[in-house]
């Protein structure tokens, strides 16, 4: 089969065979195809959805990504192929796969001031953290318990039952001990505990079982809701643990696994944790100020930071030898502030910065797959939602959604 398209200068014809995982109606021949090499990833789409068309005349459009030898390809396919040295004279096997881009934009959630954090870790709600110093969530249809740090100094613990409506809940236990700001929160995957970064340079694990044995109870007085005196009880809890270690601000805890904590901090360096022992087991020198972090990719074991240059590195600590970023992604023109793994693949996370964009990265190609330019200021965080959405807030205090993406 030959296909010309619509070639305006004269190239060689290249033959290729199309292979897909994606299931029916999504497939089409496998039979081999004449292509001029000056095809983009643009032209291959149309081609691919002229294909699935042909088959099925109420297909509906939509694009494509195109891996060559595992390697997303995002140049001509003459460009690609002398690029990798590979040779033209058999037929060229390419693997097409849903380009991992928002379908749609929801309508912004407007809050009174800026949006400092986000987390889309359950899939019925999502929860924010704003500067006028409340945090948020969106309807829920089960008992959950949130973690919050503030720069009050402090942390506290909630817990939302939705079976009672209230529009303002009390913490029912507050973490005290952190002698500044408080940068970061993150719970043990079993919710067992909670880990906190702090600008005292300081990492400190707490217990987050309802009824710690260890707690003191305070007294919560003169907060009126309806014109009326109420008073509350919340616990006060004291951290179990605290890892000491970094020399300036811890911006970014993650606990990826029961056993390890993982911090970055500005004095440039990122670090892995022993839970039991408290003592670092990966000391890592970045070069840079970091602010966020992430653990995910490939057997979750890679790690992704990025501070204060526009520049995402990506780290292996299990290659033995060198702690030298593996992958370096360079499209943003500010400092990142987040950066987050989708937590089913081994290849895609998101990023923000302060440029205002939000970009998508695949590991197999240093171009994004997106760029998300919904914020009209700095973007101060990101998390992925619901497997198929960002989340992202910013400095124009808005929470904005971008979903139907593909991964």
């Amino acid at each position: 089969m030959d296909i010309s398209g619509d070639v305006e200068e004269f190239s060689r014809r290249i033959q290729v065979r199309f292979v897909t995982k994606l299931k029916s109606p999504l497939k089409i021949p496998s039979s081999s195809i004449a292509l001029p090499s000056n095809l983009t990833r643009m032209g291959l789409s149309a081609l691919v959805n002229n294909l699935l068309q042909s088959g099925n005349a109420d297909w509906k459009p939509e694009p494509f990504d195109f891996l060559i030898n595992g390697e997303l390809v995002r140049m001509s396919l003459e460009e690609f192929l002398l690029a990798k040295g590979i040779s033209a004279e058999k037929i060229l096997e390419i693997e097409y796969i849903k380009a991992v881009a928002p379908r749609k934009e929801e309508e912004p959630s407007l809050h009174d001031d800026w949006v400092s954090a986000v987390d889309g870790s359950n899939p019925g709600f999502i929860v924010t953290g704003c500067y006028d110093g409340l945090g948020r969530h969106g309807k829920q249809y089960c008992c959950v318990s949130i973690a919050t740090a503030s720069k009050d100094r402090t942390l506290r613990l909630w817990k939302r039952n939705p079976s009672i409506i209230l529009k303002k809940i009390r913490s029912y236990k507050i973490l005290t001990g952190h002698n500044a700001s408080v940068q970061s929160v993150t719970a043990q995957p079993s919710g067992d505990m909670v880990c906190s970064g702090s600008w005292d340079c300081r990492i400190k694990l707490w217990q987050t079982n309802e009824l710690d044995k260890g707690g003191d109870s305070v007294s919560i007085k003169k907060r009126k809701m309806d014109n009326e005196d109420e008073e509350s009880q919340s616990q006060v809890g004291e951290a179990v643990s605290t890892l000491v270690g970094h020399t300036q601000c811890v911006s970014s805890v993650v606990w990826p696994e029961n056993e390890s904590v993982y911090s970055a901090s500005w004095d440039h360096s990122i670090r892995r944790w022993d839970v039991e022992t408290g003592k670092d087991s990966l000391n890592m020198f970045c070069g840079k100020v970091i602010n966020c972090l992430d653990v995910g990719g490939e057997g979750s074991s890679l790690i992704a930071a990025g501070g204060s240059d526009p520049i995402i590195r990506i780290w292996d600590p299990r290659k033995p030898g060198t702690l030298a970023p593996i992958f370096q992604f360079s499209s943003h023109t500010s400092w990142i502030s987040a950066c987050k793994w989708h937590d089913k693949s081994w290849f895609h996370l998101a990023s923000a910065s302060y440029d205002g964009k939000v970009m998508l990265w695949d590991l197999r190609t240093a171009w994004p797959l997106a760029v998300i330019d919904s914020h009209k200021d700095k973007v101060l965080c990101a998390d992925w939602w619901r497997g198929d959405s960002v989340i992202s807030g910013g400095v124009d205090s808005k929470l904005c959604i971008s979903s139907e993406i593909s991964v």
